[in-house]
């Protein structure tokens, strides 16, 4: 990641993301008082649908139409596109880590305020996540079979 000085950025435009998710996070904490909080079974299915979510967001072709406008995809890779709070938008949804603190907020507020529909969205999710492990887990192994395959045939 560049520094702010090498990007056409400034504090203040990260500044206000960051109290954009401060704010959010703050007024889900205060309307959250006296509702039950998630147990500590939840954690692992919510943390599942939080990297489905955020796989979703940053990196699937059928989410291209939400980081359009802030993000160009290229044979090469993606980049921020533009510059000042357009350009922070760009890296936020390029990067797992602050999309995924993101996500994380928005199902935790939608557990809380919402529990069955929340439930259902984190389920729905915290399977998808499931079928990534083992989809990369099934073609992690055929590779492996086919370098095995090929190492024999050598011989």
């Amino acid at each position: 990641m560049r520094p702010v000085t090498e990007t056409p950025t400034e504090r203040a435009h990260y500044a206000l993301l960051s109290l954009t998710y401060a704010g959010l996070l703050a007024t889900t904490a205060a309307s959250a008082k006296g509702k039950p909080l998630l147990e500590h079974g939840d954690l692992l299915p919510t943390s599942a649908a939080t990297f489905a979510l955020t796989k979703l967001i940053v990196h699937e072709k059928v989410e291209t139409w939400v980081r359009a406008p802030f993000v160009e995809e290229t044979a090469d890779g993606r980049r921020p596109k533009g510059e000042g709070l357009r350009y922070a938008m760009g890296e936020l949804l390029s990067c797992t880590r602050c999309i995924g603190a993101w996500s994380a907020l928005g199902l935790v507020g939608l557990r809380l305020h919402a529990p069955h529909t929340g439930r259902f969205v984190t389920t729905v999710l915290a399977v998808s996540a499931g079928n990534d492990l083992f989809q990369s887990a099934f073609s992690y192994l055929c590779k492996a079979d086919s370098k095995v395959e090929q190492a024999l045939q050598a011989e």
